[in-house]
């Protein structure tokens, strides 16, 4: 998409373009020159800006504004006297010349909320084919990004195996659980997932700041007969809520509630945050419920407690309802990948009889995204040179 016309607006303070296709935007002077993609402003190797917003003269405007024989968009800057080149495709990537005003709790483009139907089609994977790191990998990471949950199948049935899967897009991260823990039935467990009961839908590890934001949970062992694993997608639970109770939604959104963990000697960890936890511009960032980690809520009036634990008792009733769950049981060599800050996962019951060995690890999303958008950026790069 190419540019076709380029107009100096408010005596320089800002700009107007249009493409081809008839899609126009506004950008500041300002904004255009701190994001100036020239070697001066940005270093080359890396794209970190090499300037502060100091360094940039408080009265700049444009001197001149054209669109090349390329189609792309020559900027001259005063008082410093600086010429700039934007590709076109860039200014529409980046364009913010948006009068759309978006409703609190709006959820990412990149994000697909989902429910049961999702049963017959889980994002699945091969081990080994996701060791090789192609397109296939990084499509099976898209869907951790979109979903907020994967599958993996074909692991060896070793005991560490899923610090493995981990290093393939990031890095484990230790908590006081270790590397990776255990989940199999205890003698006086430090935690009720050690057991054989069902779980209640939650996220993990509320009690942290910063949480954990993905976790992988690998089955060894099963032979116990129950013990399903659920998923849940908490974004869509929380867009249901905003649709019957939009009351119960700001509430939610509107106040913190505590979560504490003391399970072991030499831990007290405490956290603070809402149940639905929302940017400044209302987008739904995150999820934390657990039920079986949370403090008493003292940080919500008097006045407001009753409403707000009704607020509370809907989302949880919206989480339980049958459509909302996928179901799966794990077989040795399988793998799921959660994201925590937005789907939950449970667990039906399972009996004493037979074994039921998962190991589980906590990794950082920011890592899964890292490898995915560097996938995505060589795919390109494969189809520019094709073309």
């Amino acid at each position: 998409m190419t540019l076709e016309t380029a107009n100096i607006l408010e005596g320089g303070k800002a700009l107007s373009v249009q493409w081809k296709n008839g899609q126009t935007a506004r950008f500041h002077a300002m904004w255009l020159r701190d994001n100036a993609l020239d070697s001066e402003t940005r270093a080359a190797g890396n794209g970190q800006r090499m300037i502060t917003i100091l360094d940039i003269p408080a009265e700049t405007t444009l001197k001149s504004a054209k669109v090349n024989d390329g189609g792309d968009l020559v900027l001259s800057f005063i008082p410093e006297n600086k010429e700039v080149i934007f590709p076109s495709n860039w200014l529409s990537d980046h364009s913010y010349d948006n009068a759309n005003e978006k409703t609190k709790g709006w959820i990412g483009d990149r994000k697909k909320t989902w429910d049961s139907a999702l049963n017959t089609s889980i994002p699945t994977i091969d081990y080994a084919q996701a060791q090789r790191k192609d397109q296939e990998f990084g499509s099976w990471l898209s869907a951790v990004e979109s979903h907020g949950f994967a599958v993996m199948t074909g692991l060896p049935t070793t005991s560490g195996t899923l610090i493995e899967v981990a290093e393939l897009f990031g890095h484990v991260r230790e908590t006081n659980y270790g590397k990776f823990f255990e989940v199999r039935s205890e003698i006086n467990p430090v935690n009720l997932a050690y057991t054989g009961l069902g779980l209640q839908a939650h996220t993990d590890n509320p009690y942290r700041d910063p949480v954990p934001t993905l976790q992988l949970l690998a089955c060894l062992e099963n032979s116990a007969d129950g013990g399903d694993s659920i998923v849940v997608d908490g974004f869509k639970a929380a867009e249901i809520l905003r649709e019957e109770s939009p009351e119960s939604f700001d509430l939610l959104a509107g106040y913190p509630v505590r979560f504490e963990y003391a399970g072991t000697d030499g831990v007290k960890l405490r956290a603070k945050r809402p149940t639905i936890e929302l940017g400044p511009d209302g987008e739904i960032l995150s999820i934390r419920f657990n039920n079986r980690s949370s403090a008493p809520f003292t940080d919500i009036p008097f006045d407001e407690m009753d409403r707000f634990y009704s607020a509370y008792r809907k989302y949880a009733e919206i989480i339980e309802r049958p459509e909302m769950m996928v179901s799966f049981m794990m077989q040795p060599g399988d793998l799921f990948i959660v994201d925590n800050t937005r789907v939950m996962h449970a667990r039906k019951g399972f009996s004493g009889a037979g074994t039921r060995w998962l190991q589980g690890c906590y990794a950082d999303k920011d890592g899964l995204l890292s490898t995915l958008s560097y996938i995505e950026s060589l795919q390109n790069l494969t189809r520019e040179a094709a073309q």
